[in-house]
């Protein structure tokens, strides 16, 4: 694996309680997410540069996903790209919340179900899409699951 040079950047809403917001910052350290992210970015194409992880409350989750996707609902990571064409920068907005609730229905630990959506969320800041079609889906989900079981996790999708 080659090194990813990238400048992270980690956030957290103060609409979070402080229990959650401890829970989710020890869990994405600095140092956890870089060596996250340096196995989801392709070294081949190191076009991205910086990542901003920000982790948010309901409210904030809901109204980001309205804003920019027309849901009227909060959901588990949204993904923002500074440029369309050559991105060097992303934001992951994480909802603390979702994300709690989605690990617990599907008994999961928070740690790992974290791993696994900032992993989507890098695939989608590289111009992966899961949305376009069944053979993109397939693509990324595999993608997914190879990188889960690299980082010593179970497979998502299993």
């Amino acid at each position: 694996m080659q090194a990813v040079q990238l400048e992270i950047n980690i956030q957290f809403s103060d609409e979070l309680s402080a229990a959650t917001r401890a829970r989710f910052k020890n869990i994405f350290t600095k140092q956890n997410v870089k060596y996250w992210l340096s196995w989801a970015i392709n070294p081949q194409a190191p076009h991205l540069k910086e990542v901003t992880l920000r982790v948010v409350g309901a409210l904030e989750g809901k109204a980001m996903n309205e804003q920019f996707r027309g849901r009227k609902y909060a959901t588990n990571i949204l993904t923002f790209n500074a440029l369309d064409t050559f991105n060097t920068q992303s934001d992951l907005l994480l909802c603390a919340p979702v994300v709690m609730d989605e690990a617990r229905s599907m008994g999961s630990k928070l740690k790992e179900h974290c791993v696994h959506l900032l992993i989507h969320g890098a695939l989608h800041a590289q111009g992966f899409d899961h949305e376009r079609g069944p053979k993109e889906e397939l693509e990324m989900e595999s993608i997914e699951s190879y990188l889960m079981l690299a980082l010593g996790f179970k497979d998502p999708y299993s």
